[in-house]
């Protein structure tokens, strides 16, 4: 990475800080963990999809993608299969209720207590865990800046940019953004990289193909087997089961939940859960091509290296630094998606419940900044430790596996059943959490069980396939607690009662309008590094061709979003308008 890259890096970042300033001026709590749900439906579907990207998407994905081909591409799409089913089941109901956040339902739904539990262990564990996103960044990213071995900021077994150090700086970077500019600024960032990483892998794809002879060449020199859908521990049965688990995610974890809920209406929760469906059924290909087509120019590559590594052989000065960027952003959106629900939690649950009863909004939005600042220490702690405990990939995929059905499944099923209450969700989640390390702890690989002879035929079925086992542990143990509960419990929970009383008031609430804002920001920002793209190109002729036609399809993307958006505005000005005509016609 020279220094034009560093240039346009810097400036990309710069830009992100000056979005989240424009949202500053929050003044309630609503508005800056739910966008005052005002949110259009495309921006919280696309923050949806970036949500679950982070440089993360591209060392763990990438790297399977670089050692097993198509099944990266498999892995990804069942993703989009989940967030249909989420859209079609739970989007519209999450909505319905009339809730800010997961942490107000559950609170009148099982209680305050499961909610301070949820929100100490979601909010720790869940920051902590976007620590290694951070890490998997800062690898990308000092891969390709070396500096002299005496420089202060080098590392010295590596001889480049201190791993440390950029963790750090990351850290610092999204902590900023989402302390100034709450929820509107994660969902304009999620928006703009989404365009940035899109247009830049479009142009990656054919160039990268092309170094490797053209399609043709990529499918008869692939290694055997490279365009099989499953391969090894990623069978059928795991992708089945991936499926399930990304089911339980996106329609229970806080994360996902703020995005149906900060939108005007129940058909616009459902539509942004559809357009993250689409989005990871057709893009996948698209995204998953380099890091394989780079596996036949360096077969001895590191896996989690591959993707960028490949960006780095065919991208010229400018766009490979906004394609680091892009990344920045990507896993800034992740962290920062975190830290806004979570601090959105703990500023209502704990401060303006057990602290301070009569604090007003602009003092809540204060304090939710400050708690912001202490997230993010979490999360320079997780960037910091996770690599010291083992790698990445294998930490992200037990996790997910794991955990993600004793945290989720008693809120999802608390929207349907009458009957669960407190003690069930209490149960679920503190039994399938203990079972769930159990088996990871004790009967896998290395375990604490492994020598005990009367448990050698349950260690041998664990072992069968590590991935199947976490993920069966994860959401089947729950689920039949949750069935077996609902079996055996006959009467009404009040909480039930609670939630149908807010569905009846939300309904005789006023409709809300969508911002015109995002969309206007989004289109001027993109039109803003095309000209910068634009720039480039005059001044670098080597590449002169690709970097002005990227910026070329950057501005026409741009000018695009603000032509429909100013047609949108004129369109619902005169809805509006038409009935207050008719209004003053009658009246005169």
């Amino acid at each position: 990475m020279n220094s034009t890259d560093l240039v346009v890096l810097v400036i990309y970042l710069a830009g992100l800080l000056v979005m989240g300033s424009i949202f500053s001026r929050l003044k309630t709590t609503q508005e800056m963990f739910a966008a005052g749900g005002q949110s259009p439906w495309w921006l919280s579907g696309l923050s949806a999809f970036m949500t679950t990207f982070s440089a993360g998407t591209f060392v763990v994905w990438g790297g399977i993608a670089y050692q097993h081909g198509m099944v990266g591409v498999s892995i990804l799409a069942v993703i989009g299969i989940a967030s249909m089913l989420v859209g079609w089941v739970l989007a519209a109901r999450w909505k319905s209720f009339g809730y800010d956040s997961a942490a107000a339902f559950l609170d009148a739904r099982f209680g305050r207590s499961i909610v301070q539990f949820y929100t100490w262990l979601q909010g720790t564990v869940g920051v902590f865990t976007m620590g290694g996103a951070i890490y998997a960044l800062a690898v990308i990213v000092t891969a390709l800046i070396p500096l002299p071995a005496d420089h202060f900021l080098a590392d010295p077994e590596t001889g480049r940019f201190s791993v440390t150090v950029a963790s750090l700086l990351i850290s610092v970077l999204v902590i900023l953004i989402t302390s100034s500019g709450g929820l509107w600024a994660v969902l304009m960032t999620d928006a703009l990289q989404f365009i940035i990483l899109t247009v830049s892998v479009l142009v990656v794809v054919p160039l990268i193909l092309l170094r490797v002879g053209g399609p043709e060449d990529f499918v008869s020199n692939a290694p055997e087997g490279f365009f099989s859908l499953v391969s090894g521990e990623f069978t059928w049965w795991f992708l089945a089961g991936w499926s399930l688990v990304f089911f339980f995610k996106m329609g229970g974890e806080w994360a996902y939940i703020q995005r149906f809920v900060c939108v005007p209406s129940q058909k616009d929760a459902r539509k942004s859960s559809y357009l993250f469906g689409i989005l990871y059924l057709v893009s996948p290909l698209i995204w998953m091509l380099p890091p394989m087509a780079y596996r036949l120019i360096n077969p001895a590559a590191d896996p989690e290296q591959a993707y960028i590594l490949a960006c780095q052989v065919v991208l010229p000065a400018g766009m490979l630094g906004l394609m680091i960027a892009a990344m920045c952003s990507a896993t800034a959106s992740m962290v920062t998606t975190q830290l806004n629900v979570f601090a959105g939690a703990f500023t209502t649950e704990f401060y303006q419940r057990l602290l301070r009863p009569e604090a007003d909004e602009k003092e809540l939005v204060v304090v939710g900044r400050v708690i912001t600042l202490l997230l993010g220490g979490i999360a320079i702690a997780g960037a910091l430790i996770i690599p010291r405990m083992g790698t990445y990939t294998g930490y992200i995929l037990a996790s997910v596996a794991i955990l993600t059905g004793p945290l989720v499944l008693p809120t999802i099923w608390g929207l349907f059943s009458r009957k669960i209450g407190l003690g069930t969700a209490w149960t679920v989640t503190l039994l399938s959490i203990a079972v769930g390390l159990l088996v990871k702890g004790g009967l896998q690989r290395g375990g604490w069980f492994v020598e005990i002879p009367f448990l050698a035929s349950v260690t041998e079925l664990a072992q069968l396939n590590e991935r199947m086992t976490e993920i069966v542990i994860g959401t089947a143990f729950p689920l039949l607690l949750l069935v077996i509960a609902e079996g055996t419990i006959k009467e009404t929970h009040a909480g039930w009662e609670r939630i149908l009383a807010s569905r009846a008031r939300h309904h005789k609430a006023l409709p809300v309008s969508p911002s015109p804002l995002p969309a206007r920001l989004c289109g001027w920002s993109t039109m803003i590094i095309g000209i910068l793209m634009l720039l480039l190109a005059f001044t670098d002729r080597e590449d002169t061709l690709i970097l002005g036609g990227f910026a070329v399809v950057l501005l026409i993307v741009g000018g695009g979003i603000l032509l429909v958006t100013k047609r949108l505005e004129r369109s619902a000005a005169k809805q509006v308008a038409a009935p207050q005509d008719r209004e003053l016609v009658n009246n005169g």
